[in-house]
């Protein structure tokens, strides 16, 4: 590939088309990509957690953990494709999602069954708040497309909220 070639590639475009202008596209793909951000950070938090829970409780825990991980994953490529269809860039990088994360990350050698579960309910009710900000953002610019999707986020994100309280209760 020619050198002038490349340089294009790299200048060219990824603009798509959309009618509700260029400023609900630049609104509305930052509230994506924070959600986005903290969805692969909560994703990875989640895991860190399935891989390392211990206790009596092991294979309930672990098989929860590892089911809510793949719900939250499997928003992330959702969440990304709506930025595109708006006309929006999304994330391109580990660094990026660093950067723009909400949820706080654990790195504890040790953390208890109870502090898990109570440490993901917490992120998972922080996740929904700020999926009903992100909703207002679509309803100012009336992207009713995007709102609907998040309606349907907010309630898996309160079932994970639901699901954490009851198996952490004593």
């Amino acid at each position: 590939m020619k050198k002038r070639d490349a340089k294009l590639r790299r200048m060219a475009p990824i603009e798509t088309p959309t009618d509700l202008g260029s400023q609900a596209t630049k609104d509305i793909s930052a509230a994506l990509n924070l959600l986005l951000a903290d969805f692969f950070a909560l994703y990875l938090k989640t895991k860190n957690f399935h891989w390392h829970v211990s206790g009596p409780h092991f294979r309930d825990y672990h098989l929860l953990l590892d089911e809510q991980a793949d719900q939250l994953y499997a928003t992330t490529d959702p969440i990304a494709e709506r930025v595109r269809k708006l006309g929006g860039t999304t994330l391109r990088s580990i660094g990026q999602i660093s950067r723009f994360q909400r949820v706080a990350d654990n790195d504890a050698d040790y953390v208890t069954p109870s502090d898990m579960l109570a440490e993901l309910r917490e992120d998972n009710q922080q996740l929904a708040a700020r999926m009903r900000q992100a909703h207002h953002v679509c309803d100012g610019h009336g992207d009713v497309a995007t709102a609907s999707l998040i309606e349907v986020w907010i309630d898996e994100a309160e079932r994970r909220v639901w699901f954490l309280y009851e198996a952490g209760r004593r």
